[in-house]
């Protein structure tokens, strides 16, 4: 007789209550649990479409008690409106070259996160992150993750986006830029890009995370359409009308 290995259970725990980053006043709160052996990744894909991210070995959502301003949103890669800004920020970076590079953290890569960071978060926890934190971010990860980064004609590194692979397409972990390159909105160019690669291998979808309508650091992902957003019913429309926003992140 075979015996069949029973996939492990997760055990989800709610944080404490913290400050919310997104909006002023609000305390934030998470449903959490801990990945791990060899069921992580069909866990995490489970998950995954039913609205959860992925932070180091930790699942999470929130579960802020009377604020449901967090929406786990994602976009459907074949259907993506390309508007005119769209259009224009692909025709700016068109000159760069998009490269998987495994799970491989180097101190070029650092360098360039480093800074962004410095600029653009600043008073964030990602500000005091060694190399080895950076690191651990691709190294330590227990599902599928790989790096993607964005060079020039002349081999500069532009950008880089730590990228978690599903059967489904990609979830975007965290992407970073050259911060002094506002006019080629390169945190979008990432994204079209992901969409793009999606798009051409046949997955359906990129997940974006959570968009708190009424952030601006979140402002960014109402750029692409069709976004759809998970509610009590699953994955659909969003529950107010995003606009075409300028690029925050």
């Amino acid at each position: 007789m075979t015996l069949q290995r029973s996939p492990s259970l997760l055990v989800f725990h709610r944080s404490g209550a913290m400050h919310c980053p997104y909006l002023s006043g609000h305390v934030e709160q998470q449903l959490f649990a801990e990945l791990s052996g060899p069921d992580a990744q069909s866990q995490f894909e489970h998950l995954s479409r039913h609205g959860f991210r992925r932070s180091h070995h930790i699942v999470y959502r929130p579960a802020c008690r009377g604020c449901e301003q967090c929406i786990p949103v994602r976009i459907r890669a074949a259907d993506l409106v390309w508007t005119r800004s769209l259009k224009r920020i692909a025709r700016r970076n068109r000159d760069l070259e998009v490269t998987d590079v495994g799970p491989n953290a180097t101190e070029e890569q650092y360098a360039l996160f480093a800074r962004y960071v410095g600029v653009r978060h600043g008073d964030g926890d990602m500000a005091d992150m060694s190399f080895r934190d950076y690191a651990n971010l691709v190294v330590a990860s227990p599902v599928e993750t790989t790096l993607l980064e964005w060079r020039d004609a002349g081999g500069a590194l532009r950008a880089g986006c730590i990228t978690d692979r599903l059967s489904d397409g990609f979830s975007a972990v965290y992407s970073f830029f050259d911060p002094s390159m506002d006019r080629r909105s390169l945190g979008t160019q990432v994204i079209l890009s992901l969409v793009q690669m999606a798009a051409d291998q046949g997955t359906p979808h990129v997940y974006l995370g959570f968009w708190v309508p009424h952030s601006p650091k979140m402002a960014y992902k109402a750029r692409f359409q069709p976004l759809e957003c998970f509610g009590p019913d699953g994955w659909g429309p969003p529950p107010v009308a995003p606009s075409d926003t300028a690029e925050r992140s």
